[in-house]
């Protein structure tokens, strides 16, 4: 665990009624980000597990296990998990550190990480998403989104809390090499323009799809 995730971690616990309340159904105004968890699920049905990693309050969770995935979440915030069970309770939910997953290898067969990578700073990001390839099988995918952007931003409340919180914005080409060097076959990158204010913050967003090769190699690299 870095210096900061014990921060993060008690952060999210004072403000997991709020984010429910707030964010919790935040992918009925998002068509967008419905359309690529579809996709993404749609790659992995029957497949095996998929992990909601920072799942928060599991409200990707539960739209990934209506469309037929079998779904675990893991988050840093045990007040977070706390929630997701509640709202979720056919699915399993546990406190994990995305940087030290207490998973064997090649457990899962797919990972959505949407906007968790954003309290990883540069200087982590490869190794954290080494470990994500670690405890995906050979060929499983890994689905992110983040803010675009070069810039920290460091926030001190959140809904009328205290909270001591880092907020990392990463370019999408910038994200794409760090997967690379982590491992992964970067297979898509798009970005949109965020949606309404009452929707969600101001920021460009970035969605990427990346893949965990074959045997250690990719299939296309020996044609």
């Amino acid at each position: 665990m870095s210096a900061d995730q014990p921060a993060t971690a008690d952060s999210y616990d004072r403000i997991a009624a709020d984010y429910v309340r707030h964010i919790y159904h935040e992918l009925e105004g998002k068509p967008f980000d419905r359309a690529t968890l579809d996709s993404f699920a749609a790659r992995l049905r029957g497949r095996g597990t998929v992990c909601d990693m920072g799942c928060g309050p599991g409200h990707v969770a539960r739209y990934l296990a209506g469309r037929g995935l079998e779904v675990v979440g893991v988050d840093l915030s045990p007040g977070m998990v706390a929630q997701a069970a509640v709202l979720n309770p056919d699915i399993p939910f546990r406190v994990g550190d995305m940087s030290a997953l207490d998973e064997p290898d090649g457990s899962w067969a797919g990972i959505a990480a949407f906007y968790s990578i954003i309290h990883i700073p540069r200087e982590s990001v490869v190794a954290t998403l080494g470990e994500m390839h670690r405890v995906l099988e050979p060929g499983g995918l890994l689905l992110m989104a983040f803010h675009v952007g070069d810039e920290k931003v460091h926030v001190e409340e959140m809904w009328q809390q205290p909270v001591a919180l880092d907020f990392w914005f990463y370019g999408a080409a910038e994200m794409a090499g760090y997967l690379e060097r982590a491992g992964f076959v970067v297979e898509e990158v798009v970005q949109r323009d965020p949606y309404a204010p009452d929707v969600e913050h101001q920021s460009r967003r970035a969605y990427l799809l990346a893949r965990k090769p074959e045997n250690g190699y990719d299939k296309d690299e020996t044609d």
